[in-house]
């Protein structure tokens, strides 16, 4: 669940230095080690290079639950740490556990981004398609790679057959939403709010119980003719695609509006665009500024494309190519960072951010983390275990400034949020804080941190961190 900008980062970054990158990575990977117990501090990934595989890391990209996910020389997807008791996390990461592998995409493929959502995965090669597998609901149609049977069968197999609880779910928040002009009820009563919270968690994190269809095999997913994808986001059950001119393309469960297209659809089975910006004719090649669709707001949102995207578990992010933050989706704890608790159906600028020019974004199940071109850290939304690092449990539904003293002086270059924990790459150095019961802040022990608290490594200069939902990697330049 990473912001575009990282994966641009560690490309900057990459041209920038001549060492051997290293990889890290610490929490929850069962099948990264023989004994299967948490890593409670980083634990060096060793790539033993192959004639197919590549010879070193480039990239990171996160993963999802149970797996991890990077990228090598040769354009290899990388997937490791699943184990075979885990059911649809070990096929979505192509059955790779202890030793890292290429995930099995055509030979001739060569990928340049990946996201993974909880089980579904996404990523873009060199020439711009997109390539996706995992739960079906997540995937849309277009060609499947690897079945025998594809050239029979029809696209609407990819996606038919859906968990019925998944398709005909009503909205945990269908009481109140932006996009539909229903007044939306303020979370006050605990035990209203804990029942939502129940139903979202076990509607996201409803894990490997093996109900639900996965596509196995690759799907090289069908765009319109001249649409280049430049890279992609995944959410719990969403995807989001930003193509190499700034437009937003969206499919999956839209249930909350996570697909920014103004009502809750709850499938959207093939790639839509996303009416970020009202005019057509706005791109990268265009000098004049668009109009930014926000509904109820009567002002312009500076930007005249789309510049970074994320996903979180029921919410997205984008950022304009002016630095202004836009949000949409689910709202229960203020993750769209609009001062409410209402789900936003479409592109929603968060304006207590206007002026302040927005370089990075992350999102996580119920939270938001964005950085600023300044090297400061916003965040906003749910904070049960300390993953906004403000330092309380307090929910937030306005950005907050971070201003802890351990970040005091560093500027914030890379921004990354797991499930509950979030993580900061700054000049040398990384943080992590929130939920910690798998170690997944890389501290060496399982106790949560809701203030950001500084990762131990020896021998190396962090690049890139990229969180997977229960478990943190690290691009890292080696010193030796």
């Amino acid at each position: 669940m990473n912001g575009e900008s990282n994966e641009n980062k560690t490309e900057d970054n990459n041209n920038k230095n001549k060492n051997k990158l290293e990889v890290y990575m610490w929490g929850y990977l069962p099948g990264a080690l023989p004994q299967r117990s948490p890593l409670l501090s980083p634990l060096e990934v060793k790539f033993t290079p192959l004639v197919d595989a590549g010879r070193f890391w480039t990239g990171v990209c996160g993963g999802g639950c149970g797996f991890a996910m990077a990228i090598s020389d040769a354009g290899k997807l990388i997937t490791w740490g699943s184990t075979d008791d885990l059911g649809q996390s070990y096929l979505t990461s192509g059955k790779h556990g202890e030793t890292p592998e290429p995930f099995p995409l055509p030979k001739e493929v060569s990928i340049v981004r990946a996201a993974a959502g909880w089980a579904h995965c996404v990523c873009v090669t060199v020439a711009g398609e997109v390539y996706t597998w995992g739960w079906k609901e997540c995937v849309p149609s277009g060609k499947v790679i690897g079945d025998p049977n594809s050239a029979q069968s029809e696209d609407n197999d990819l996606y038919q057959g859906h968990n019925s609880f998944l398709t005909e779910q009503v909205s945990p928040r269908s009481q109140g939403s932006r996009g539909t002009g229903v007044d939306g009820k303020a979370v006050g009563d605990e035990s209203t709010k804990r029942r939502r919270v129940s139903s979202a968690k076990q509607a996201v994190e409803s894990s490997s119980s093996g109900d639900e269809p996965l596509s196995a095999f690759p799907c090289l997913v069908a765009l319109n003719p001249g649409v280049r994808i430049a890279t992609v986001a995944a959410g719990g059950r969403h995807t989001l695609a930003l193509s190499d001119v700034g437009q937003v393309w969206g499919w999956g469960y839209g249930g909350e509006g996570q697909l920014g297209l103004g009502s809750r659809i709850r499938m959207v089975s093939s790639p839509h665009p996303i009416p970020c910006i009202a005019s057509s004719s706005a791109g990268k090649d265009r000098s004049a500024r668009g109009t930014m669709v926000s509904e109820g707001q009567g002002y312009r949102v500076p930007g005249s494309y789309i510049k970074a995207i994320a996903c979180g578990g029921r919410h997205s992010a984008v950022i304009t190519d002016a630095g202004a933050l836009m949000t949409f989706g689910w709202g229960l704890y203020g993750q769209c960072g609009q001062g409410s608790t209402d789900d936003e159906l479409s592109p929603a600028c968060v304006s207590s951010l206007l002026g302040i020019r927005i370089d990075g974004v992350a999102a996580g199940l119920w939270h938001t983390i964005c950085i600023s071109a300044d090297g400061d850290v916003y965040a906003f939304g749910g904070n049960q275990f300390g993953q906004l690092g403000t330092g309380t449990d307090q929910a937030e539904t306005l950005p907050r400034l971070l201003d802890a003293p351990s970040l005091e002086n560093e500027h914030a270059r890379v921004v990354s949020c797991g499930a509950r924990h979030s993580a900061v790459v700054t000049d040398g150095k990384v943080f992590c804080w929130g939920w910690n019961k798998y170690g997944q802040l890389g501290l060496g022990d399982v106790i949560d941190r809701n203030i950001p608290s500084q990762v131990t490594l020896e021998g190396c200069v962090p690049r890139v961190a990229a969180c997977g939902w229960w478990h943190t990697l690290l691009l890292a330049e080696s010193l030796s």
